[in-house]
């Protein structure tokens, strides 16, 4: 077995009604440099060249040898495709553990796919790493981010600059022991 396979499934896979959230991989490596050569990831660090993207990537996958926890990539159960990406995340200079999302594919924006992955992340945030609480970093300005904050219960919580993405907004998720902070809200 190669240390990607090995890799591959030390990663929890979480299933939800339509989705299935999994260790991030080499085959997910396209989609993911699509989206950060398109517009669409301006609030997320892009545009940005594949060279860069892979830099990206192997710190979205690095952070799980890191940190022993880090994004999945959401797959559809019907088709099998990967649309993005959601779960615990901690990048140096954050002020504390985020939840992340991003949808890598803009057909399946507003039918609820990022909040079925994000409340599953944050499910398995709480009860396997004992978060208690999580935040998410938004940019100024990602207003698509914002509504889904709010969706998932968060409260606007202050802000931080950062150096390089500029201003953002801090959105605190309900405590881990909140009606609708898990997945019960899936069930």
């Amino acid at each position: 077995m190669s240390l990607a396979q090995t890799f591959e499934q030390s990663i929890p896979r979480i299933e939800t009604p339509r989705l299935i959230l999994r260790a991030p991989g080499l085959a997910d490596f396209d989609g993911f440099a699509g989206y950060l050569a398109s517009d669409r990831s301006r609030y997320t660090g892009g545009p940005m060249d594949r060279g860069l993207a892979w830099r990206s990537w192997g710190h979205a996958v690095g952070h799980w040898v890191l940190r022993g926890y880090g994004i999945f990539v959401i797959e559809d159960k019907a088709t099998g495709k990967a649309l993005g990406t959601t779960g615990p995340w901690f990048p140096e200079g954050w002020p504390e553990p985020e939840l992340a999302w991003t949808l890598w594919d803009t057909s399946v924006e507003g039918k609820g796919i990022a909040a079925e992955a994000a409340l599953a992340g944050r499910a398995w945030a709480y009860e396997t790493l004992g978060w208690t609480t999580a935040i998410s970093v938004i940019l100024e300005g990602n207003t698509r981010s914002e509504a889904l904050a709010q969706r998932l219960g968060c409260v606007r919580d202050g802000g931080m600059t950062h150096p390089q993405f500029g201003a953002t907004s801090i959105w605190r998720h309900p405590a881990a022991d909140a009606q609708g902070a898990g997945m019960e809200a899936y069930a």
